[in-house]
């Protein structure tokens, strides 16, 4: 029996593909230092449409999506699963939603579900980690709630406006997401 699961949509949002047009309204969003200086530990810097083109490339390390609200099929973020280690049966995820306007509607946190769902149904992942600076307090409980758990800090790791801030590393096995999930 097949199972009729979508696997890439939820009751708010859908994992997508990559489209031509992506690329230019993603660069709008990386002028927002905010956005920057939560999705990554690297120095903020928006990268141009033609860099942000370069995602739209298959390969067999990384799993790419945009997310896409159900309701007008607008364009609200990304999620990946990268550094994937087929022989460890491992991969890190990333994610982040665009614009303030569309945090905290709930869109993370079914994103996060369907990735993982798609990470340990389809990709046969045992684990998946991620990294998270210590200041993002939302990100990190949305983390909690999909039922990561932090295995370890690095003090001090981020230096932004005269503060250090840790970095912290979280993960979640299959095993614990079937407990949560079933």
């Amino acid at each position: 029996m097949t199972n009729t699961i979508n696997l890439f949509t939820g009751k708010l949002i859908k994992l997508t593909a990559p489209r031509n047009e992506d690329a230019a309204i993603m660069a709008a969003w990386e002028e927002d230092s905010v956005y920057l200086r939560n999705l990554d530990t690297d120095i903020a810097y928006p990268r141009s449409v033609a860099q942000l083109e370069e995602e739209n490339k298959p390969s067999s390390g990384s799993k790419y999506f945009r997310l896409r609200t159900i309701e007008d099929d607008s364009l609200i973020g990304f999620v990946v699963i990268h550094s994937i280690e087929w022989n460890n049966r491992s991969g890190l995820l990333a994610i982040g939603i665009g614009e303030q306007n569309n945090q905290n509607k709930g869109y993370g946190s079914e994103a996060l579900q369907l990735i993982l769902r798609y990470a340990f149904n389809e990709l046969n992942l045992n684990r998946v980690g991620l990294d998270v600076i210590g200041y993002n307090e939302r990100a990190i409980r949305a983390y909690e709630k999909a039922g990561f758990v932090v295995e370890g800090r690095v003090r001090s790791a981020v230096y932004r406006d005269g503060e250090y801030s840790d970095r912290m590393n979280m993960g979640i096995l299959r095993s614990e997401w079937e407990k949560i999930n079933n």
